[in-house]
């Protein structure tokens, strides 16, 4: 009696996050090995960078790694031939509102151009991968009346929003005119202790932890009554994935639907290491940005009904997190 054929194992899915040493890249990728995917990481030069975020994760060994600049065609198709990736998550470029008034030209180089140059890699390939785009809530810009959903107008207000409002239509484009599976993911703020110090919630953990310490400085920061919609990263990946497992691709606002004021994190930071923020924080209009939205908050409805997400964390979550991490707790 002739013993049954093996069947072959099951091949793990690979995943290619552009970006993989920033926030989101590193809770993505902590994420996707948890769920069983070979995941390749890059870096503009990953010879000399220090993917530190990964290490702070404890996953830097199990995250392959490679050089690749998404504004370099060549470069692309390089990784994309040696990769063979079955997922694409684009989270290189620039990520922060306040240098794109600076270098407004590096911002829309590496978020629209560098976009174009991934979907365009991806339709000459002609293989089945697909491809997250991540979208901003800066491209709603001023939000009067109901929260913003996937079905309102763009009206950015900064060259970051521009970019990022640009690349979300190639997006479009690109999954209608040649039926790519590409979705974006249009997320609010959100924030964990990855987050570089140049943000202001890092900033303001930083500070006040220093300043609890006895350091006796002041902090002093810019427009305390924008409202902003924060959520916690390590949630917000766990959405990015979602998105690319379901049936047909399609766009999602990812956010917790509520709103809050700089001045009431700033408060709740303080609060969780023991201070009282009116004593320690003064506004300086030096630091107030050339144009700012005044208030912004989303809906996630489309998000809960179809990919089963839901924001868990909320403002006072995030900052109270974040203090903890900045104290040495474990990361989350």
């Amino acid at each position: 009696m002739t013993a049954p054929e093996a069947k072959p194992a099951k091949r793990s899915k690979t995943a290619l996050i552009c970006g993989a040493s920033g926030q989101d890249g590193a809770y993505l990728a902590k994420l996707l090995l948890g769920r069983g995917y070979d995941v390749v990481g890059t870096s503009r030069d990953a010879g000399v960078a220090s993917f530190s975020n990964l290490a702070k994760l404890d996953i830097r060994d199990r995250v392959k790694v490679t050089s690749l600049t998404t504004t370099d065609f060549r470069s692309l198709i390089r990784v994309l031939l040696e990769v063979e990736p079955d997922e694409i998550y684009d989270l290189s470029g620039q990520t922060s509102v306040g240098l794109s008034y600076e270098q407004p030209a590096e911002a829309l180089e590496s978020i629209a151009f560098g976009t174009h140059n991934l979907l365009e890699a991806i339709r000459l390939l002609k293989r089945p991968v697909r491809f997250y785009s991540p979208c901003s809530s800066e491209c709603f810009g001023e939000v009067a009346g109901a929260p913003a959903d996937e079905s309102t107008p763009f009206r950015p207000r900064s060259p970051y929003g521009v970019a990022k409002a640009a690349a979300f239509w190639q997006v479009t484009t690109y999954r209608e005119a040649y039926g790519l599976y590409a979705c974006s993911g249009i997320l609010f703020n959100h924030e964990s202790p990855l987050r570089p110090e140049r943000f202001v919630t890092r900033k303001v953990v930083a500070a006040a932890c220093r300043i609890a310490a006895g350091s006796g400085e002041r902090l002093r920061l810019g427009d305390l009554s924008v409202r902003r919609d924060w959520g916690w990263a390590p949630e917000y990946v766990e959405a990015m994935w979602r998105m690319l497992q379901q049936d047909e691709p399609s766009d999602y606002v990812i956010c917790t639907g509520e709103t809050q004021p700089l001045s009431a994190f700033v408060d709740e930071v303080f609060a969780a290491v023991g201070l009282s923020a009116k004593d320690y924080v003064e506004e300086d209009q030096a630091l107030f940005r050339p144009s700012d939205i005044r208030s912004s908050v989303g809906t996630a409805a489309r998000a809960r009904e179809r990919l089963g997400w839901n924001a868990q964390f909320h403002m006072r979550d995030v900052a109270r997190a974040m203090v903890s991490a900045a104290r040495g707790a474990p990361l989350r």
